[in-house]
């Protein structure tokens, strides 16, 4: 298979991964125009998202590591591999509604970082998350409808920032929809089963984990939901700096 950025392997079973994310309503995406993405996989096969955001530091979502990321791999498109050296997970997440879904992979030694394979900036605390109506993108290789068809290539999906007045009524998400979430969709564009773990970015800077939605992609009423990852940014920093 060849992909935008990273390709990521698991070598052990896993417990099972709740349900996520997934493009549908997107295209296919250039060719290694993300060089940042990553594919969590379980034996070769793809399960979650995950992006760089240093030469040796994963963002994903927590859900996506129920039972840890012992033997994680990583193996860019020239098989070049890597295992990842630790797992940390922000505290406090929250199974019932999601909440402070995101979690760090710290990898065994630093990727070569080339055109096809480097970071992404992400926003930092105080900074602004875009306005309702904004126009944001997702990627992954999650499912690309509700009857589950997976793509062997990187999909994307442009779509747009809800109301958190709108994703937060009863019809919705009532309370499950927390301060720590940004909701995006359009009709029938969404992201989908397999896409958690994945950035959400706005101008070209990721400011959201593709977390959770609901049990059909491009629901009307159960758009995306996404981790803000400016409320986590100096978790983020002292884990690192901590861990380096």
């Amino acid at each position: 298979m060849q992909f935008g950025g990273i390709l990521l392997a698991t070598a052990i079973l896993w417990a099972h991964v709740l349900p996520g994310e997934s493009v549908t309503g997107g295209k296919e995406a250039v060719a290694h125009s993300r060089p940042y993405m990553a594919s969590v996989q379980l034996n070769g096969k793809h399960e979650c998202g995950a992006f760089l955001i240093a030469s040796q530091w994963l963002l994903s979502a927590t859900h996506c590591f129920m039972d840890g990321a012992e033997g994680l791999t990583m193996t860019t498109k020239e098989t070049f591999k890597l295992s990842a050296d630790r797992l940390y997970k922000y505290p406090g997440f929250n199974i019932d509604n999601y909440d402070n879904d995101i979690s760090l992979i710290k990898l065994d030694r630093p990727v070569v970082e080339s055109a096809e394979m480097k970071p992404v900036s992400y926003q930092q605390t105080g900074g602004a998350d875009p306005v309702v109506g904004a126009t944001v993108e997702a990627a992954g290789w999650g499912a690309l409808n509700n009857l589950g068809s997976r793509p062997d290539k990187l999909h994307e999906v442009t779509i747009g920032v809800m109301s958190r007045d709108l994703c937060g009524r009863n019809a919705y998400y009532g309370s499950k929809f927390t301060n720590n979430m940004i909701c995006a969709a359009r009709p029938l564009q969404d992201t989908c089963n397999g896409d958690s773990g994945g950035p959400l970015l706005y101008n070209g800077v990721a400011i959201g984990i593709t977390s959770n939605g609901g049990k059909k992609c491009g629901a009307s009423k159960k758009p995306g939901l996404y981790s803000l990852i400016s409320h986590y940014s100096d978790w983020i920093q002292q884990t690192m700096t901590a861990n380096a």
